[in-house]
């Protein structure tokens, strides 16, 4: 089987969480968990979704593996430079990093 990392979830970016999550249920019917005050996870989207309150930037695309390790490796193998070197977070851990051609990426795994 060919080894293969599949987009499980987006991270948004909004400097005004509560509006974008306001505009968004009203928009495309999304609910939210609220985690903390600067964090929203998306319901309802059909892929996993949160907006973080922070400065305006791309998507976050991150990526999901069962082996956390093994996708490092073969990413910086490949030419990604890594901007986040792995940490954990309620859940799971994950890295960050950019692609040769600027995209800024991330790849995590459930605990």
């Amino acid at each position: 089987m060919a080894y293969t990392l599949n987009i499980d979830y987006v991270e948004l970016y909004s400097p005004d969480l509560e509006a974008t999550q306001d505009f968004m249920t009203r928009a495309f019917g999304w609910g939210f968990i609220e985690y903390g005050p600067d964090y929203r996870e998306i319901q309802g989207a059909e892929v996993g979704g949160g907006i973080e309150r922070a400065a305006l930037a791309a998507p976050l695309i991150i990526l999901k593996t069962a082996d956390l390790q093994a996708a490092y490796d073969r990413i910086t193998a490949a030419g990604a430079t890594i901007t986040r070197e792995i940490f954990g977070f309620p859940g799971g851990r994950r890295f960050q990093f950019r692609e040769p051609g600027g995209t800024e990426m991330a790849v995590w795994t459930p605990d």
